[in-house]
């Protein structure tokens, strides 16, 4: 990221950019401490190339957005680090960028402040700005991105759309934790799955891997499980996906304890297919995860099948978007002007 933005040379190779980058990388370390507020808004500005008109012009959507208050007109020296780290976030996401490189910088400030944050980013892509987000937070990679690497030592283990990117990556810090002294997790046809237990299939009642339906027509579905013996707060997570793998809506099902040995499960998985025209997937994912703490879950298995079913019906005069809106619709006749 240091090298996208420049202020690092490549040891080789070459990075080709196109427009004005802001990175909130190190946010704040640009500051020079005796200087105020408002004077280092000019500096950092001036090192992004902004002409000083057009700082003049944004100075004060700076300002309120960082709302420091009177300190803006104290040196930084007597800010707090969060303070700082405000003030140098406002000052990037003004200055209109072609390229956004965030690294971890979206947690700033209270809870208000990074909403705030989270709304102006989506401003910025919204006009059709780059972004690069490095992070661990998983919820902004879902809000933001619309692909996502996995980096592992150095390297890329895995690209891909960023649910599909997030699931293994909470696989693997999962493994990591329990690979001294446990078996380590093995691969399956279909997906992975650990020894804790995992999904061994997925079906439709009828046998078929792909079905043509009407809007509305029934979906059965059957998938059958592996648990192992004391695997508690475990669920099966039976998702259905777009055509680009982005899930669109799923059901989570809690399963019984396993009282001594293994056991296999089957679960069937009745819906209706009201869905806008078009073709979805179905995946299913086991997990572990107490009923407060959803957070800490634990994948033990994701299944990526090849099961799949199209939506033929056109229904743009029923509702818009996938799915229809359960609503209750009164159309009342208005009398025209100069009625009685």
């Amino acid at each position: 990221m240091q090298i996208i933005a420049g202020v690092l040379p490549p040891t080789s190779g070459t990075v080709q950019t196109h427009g004005r980058i802001a990175a909130l990388l190190e946010l704040g370390s640009g500051f020079n401490p005796e200087l105020t507020g408002r004077e280092n808004i000019y500096i950092n500005g001036a090192i992004l190339g902004l002409e000083r008109a057009r700082i003049d012009a944004i100075l004060g959507d700076i300002i309120a957005f960082a709302d420091i208050g009177d300190y803006i007109g104290q040196p930084v020296k007597t800010y707090s680090s969060g303070m700082a780290v405000r003030l140098a976030f406002s000052v990037q996401v003004h200055v209109d960028p072609d390229i956004l490189i965030v690294d971890e910088a979206l947690a700033v400030g209270d809870a208000a402040f990074q909403a705030k944050a989270m709304t102006r980013i989506q401003q910025i892509l919204a006009r059709g700005t780059t972004l690069l987000f490095v992070g661990h937070d998983l919820n902004a990679v879902r809000a933001f991105c619309q692909r996502a690497i996995l980096l592992e030592n150095g390297r890329m283990a895995m690209l891909g759309a960023p649910e599909e990117v997030i699931e293994e990556y909470l696989f693997r810090v999962h493994a990591k934790a329990t690979r001294d002294g446990q078996p380590k997790p093995i691969r399956i046809a279909e997906g992975f799955r650990s020894e804790d237990g995992g999904v061994l299939g997925l079906s439709f009642r009828d046998g078929a891997r792909h079905l043509a339906l009407n809007y509305g027509d029934g979906v059965d579905i059957d998938a059958e499980l592996e648990l192992h013996a004391a695997l508690a707060d475990a669920a099966c997570i039976v998702d259905i996906l777009d055509e680009r793998g982005v899930p669109l809506s799923g059901r989570r099902i809690r399963l019984p304890e396993a009282a001594a040995g293994a056991q296999r499960l089957r679960l069937r998985i009745a819906f209706r297919a009201e869905l806008a025209r078009g073709i979805y997937r179905v995946r299913a994912r086991l997990v572990q995860a107490p009923d407060r703490h959803q957070h800490h879950r634990r994948v033990l298995c994701r299944y990526e099948s090849d099961l799949s079913f199209e939506v033929i019906d056109n229904s743009i005069e029923r509702f818009s978007g996938l799915f229809p809106l359960p609503a209750e619709v009164a159309v009342q006749r208005l009398p025209a002007d100069g009625d009685a």
